[in-house]
């Protein structure tokens, strides 16, 4: 497997859970969170494989919010590769897949729903913002993408998050967000509004 991950199996009628971490998480971060989304969900959690001073990332940054746009898209190429892997590896056949991230992780998974939407069609996404700023013109019409995102983040910008969120809707993806007063978190009221939206 091209990617370090812990793999946890659930009922074979639930969905598998993408979980991707933050900046300097781990696989363990989400397990909550995936809980609450889908108590008998199977868990496919990989590491981000990008170090920075130590941290576990997705991909590189330049600096502060400034992404390096070629790696974002070679690491989200590595991600989807990942996911195939895993789906023959496990057995998981064509099992509902759906990516939870948060931060950098979130954003990650909007870069595999915008690069490569035959893998993730549906994506829990907390604390985005754009990953790439021109990808291809995919057709998303057969994607789901959910995005809780604070008012006052300061590391995902909402104005970022609009142009995600406008980007999703140009290519046809169905979204539905929900916003908090405060800033770069998963709050339990974004937590709620993803059950209601797994669960459609």
């Amino acid at each position: 497997m091209t990617l370090e991950h812990k793999y946890v199996e659930g009922s074979p009628e639930a969905p598998v859970l993408l979980l991707l971490h933050g900046t300097g998480g781990s696989p363990d971060d989400l397990l909550g969170l995936a809980r609450e989304l889908s108590p008998d969900a199977a868990v496919l959690a990989p590491f981000g494989p990008v170090s920075e001073h130590g941290a576990a990332r997705w991909f590189r940054r330049l600096a502060e919010g400034v992404f390096d746009h070629e790696d974002v898209i070679k690491r989200a190429n590595q991600l989807a590769d990942f996911v195939l892997e895993a789906r023959e590896k496990y057995g998981l056949g064509d099992r509902r897949l759906v990516a939870v991230g948060f931060s950098n992780g979130a954003n990650i998974a909007a870069a595999v729903t915008l690069l490569r939407p035959e893998v993730v069609r549906e994506a829990a996404l907390f604390a985005a913002m754009s990953p790439v700023p021109e990808p291809p013109s995919h057709d998303l019409s057969g994607s789901r993408v959910f995005l809780a995102n604070g008012e006052h983040d300061p590391m995902a910008p909402l104005a970022s998050t609009e142009e995600l969120i406008g980007l999703l809707r140009e290519r046809g993806a169905d979204v539905v967000t929900q916003r908090h007063r405060g800033g770069h978190q998963i709050t339990p009221d974004g937590v709620r509004a993803a059950v209601k939206w797994f669960t459609p």
